[in-house]
């Protein structure tokens, strides 16, 4: 699977039984619990050299209110997108929005367009530099097969050099397992929790790449699971850039946990049909409940 886990994916093409239930967001501090306006969080993030932007991929909401940051912040800013592929770059005004974006790599099924439109939407209006920073298909593909042997030097290296502590990769195998509806063990929990890392590490180079060229900031819009403090992508700018900048900013849902972020904006909750229902890996145990294994990663 590419880009996204299976149960991702799975929302994302259909799962969707209805719309956002009505209630009120707010931004909340995961240290002290602290409520955040708006005005606030925008003067943080005009401050900042990377901004990392999470998402629940099926929640409209995300990325209605992830396109009005945008619409916020200065000319200098720059945006990496998990939904396009590393080397992938979007040219503003060149052809209509879809159009350019599928010409960059995008995939319109797979991601549930026109989900992402008020996101892109906001891009292309600003005039920002849009770049793809995921796991091209083919190389996601011999990650899958080969393992870290299959990936470029360069992504490699820069795995090496951000570790994880036995703490951070337990919690990002837990998520992996409870993504795929309890079904991933031994070899095959193995394989994914590589392919996590490297599309972690490859959205990482694309937003160092742009920070060499001047972008201030550098946004990262990119599934929950990708923007984790704990194991996600600022644990490679930490290992490479410790005094650079970085505000992590969660979208999720009531009940969500705050922890890994820096502040998440909860938005109304998706209605959802099981997630777990007629999923199975080959081989594979009777899928969990979506009790236990959550809505999804990554």
């Amino acid at each position: 699977m590419r880009r996204r886990t299976l149960l991702s994916a799975a929302l994302a093409g259909g799962a969707l039984v209805g719309c956002a239930t009505a209630g009120e967001s707010h931004i909340v501090a995961s240290t002290g619990g602290r409520l955040i306006g708006r005005t606030e969080l925008v003067e943080r993030l005009r401050g900042c050299d990377y901004v990392l932007l999470g998402e629940r991929h099926d929640n409209p909401v995300h990325h209605v209110m992830r396109g009005e940051l945008l619409a916020e912040l200065g000319a200098g800013t720059a945006v990496v997108a998990e939904q396009l592929p590393s080397g992938g770059r979007v040219i503003p005004g060149a052809r209509a929005q879809l159009e350019a974006l599928q010409a960059a790599g995008f995939d319109a099924r797979g991601w549930g367009w026109p989900l992402h439109e008020p996101l892109f939407a906001a891009v292309a209006h600003k005039g920002f530099v849009l770049e793809g920073g995921n796991l091209p298909r083919e190389l996601a593909r011999r990650v899958g097969r080969e393992g870290a042997a299959a990936l470029p030097a360069a992504m490699r290296a820069a795995i090496a050099a951000a570790p994880l502590p036995p703490e951070a990769r337990a919690a990002l195998d837990t998520a992996l397992v409870q993504g795929h509806c309890g079904q991933l063990a031994g070899p095959r929990l193995e394989a994914m929790h590589v392919a996590q890392r490297a599309r972690d590490a490859s959205l990482w180079l694309a937003m160092q790449r742009l920070h060499a060229a001047g972008a201030r900031p550098v946004v990262l819009v990119a599934g929950n699971g990708h923007v984790r403090r704990d194991h996600g992508v600022p644990r490679f700018v930490a290992a490479v850039q410790p005094q650079a900048r970085v505000m992590v900013v969660g979208f999720g849902e009531p009940g969500d946990d705050a922890s890994p972020y820096d502040v998440l904006w909860v938005a109304p909750r998706v209605e959802r049909s099981d997630p777990c229902a007629g999923f199975q890996l080959p081989g594979s145990p009777a899928p969990m409940s979506p009790a236990v294994t959550g809505a999804s990663y990554g």
